[in-house]
């Protein structure tokens, strides 16, 4: 099978903002024979994001693309002394936006009652940066992204079938909540995932 390669998008923005809650399903394996990477479905059950890393060993960048492999952001991971980190840039890069980095992705080793935290500085590309974090259950293989106040964005948790049987440990089910930048939120979990060697 070919390798179906990440393409420029065309248009001038990737923004995708919900105006309603809405779900999905990220199945975290890749549609591309002998890839690593991972499928989200919409509530209907069609392709709306995908990842596809074809150098399994060696994952410094990869890329978030919509159905059609048009790139929306680039991932990469860094390394300033013992911290290592994924940081996303948004493309194509808007006439507004620098050339660094959308968002980061910090690990932190605060755990308490079996949540652990990581840091999100978005607004990186703007000089407007504010926080958001990941609060992870590692009881039970379920995360939140919020806002500084709080305030939950996305929520993902293993997904279930109609009859309450587990769909395994690669199948989650996200909510994301209304007026929420969808493509943003994708790149803030695949650096999740990657960080945490989910992918």
């Amino acid at each position: 099978m070919g390798k179906v390669h990440p393409q420029a998008l065309h248009s001038s923005t990737t923004c995708n903002f919900t105006s309603k809650q809405e779900t999905f399903t990220l199945w975290m394996k890749s549609l591309v024979l002998n890839g690593k990477g991972c499928t989200v479905f919409d509530s209907n059950g069609q392709i709306v994001y995908r990842v596809d890393n074809y150098s399994c060993r060696h994952r410094y960048e990869v890329h978030l693309m919509d159905e059609k492999g048009n790139t929306l952001f680039t991932l990469q991971r860094k390394q300033y002394k013992l911290s290592k980190f994924w940081e996303g840039y948004r493309f194509p890069a808007t006439n507004n936006d620098h050339k660094g980095p959308c968002f980061r992705v910090c690990k932190t080793h605060k755990i308490t009652k079996g949540v652990s935290t990581n840091e999100v500085e978005l607004g990186l590309d703007k000089n407007q940066s504010y926080a958001h974090k990941i609060e992870s259950n590692t009881c039970k293989s379920a995360y939140k992204i919020s806002n500084e106040f709080g305030v939950v964005a996305a929520e993902l948790r293993r997904k279930k079938s109609h009859s309450g049987v587990d769909l395994g440990e690669d199948v989650f089910t996200m909510i994301v909540e209304p007026n929420t930048d969808l493509s943003l939120i994708m790149g803030i979990v695949v650096a999740f995932s990657l960080m945490n060697s989910k992918m």
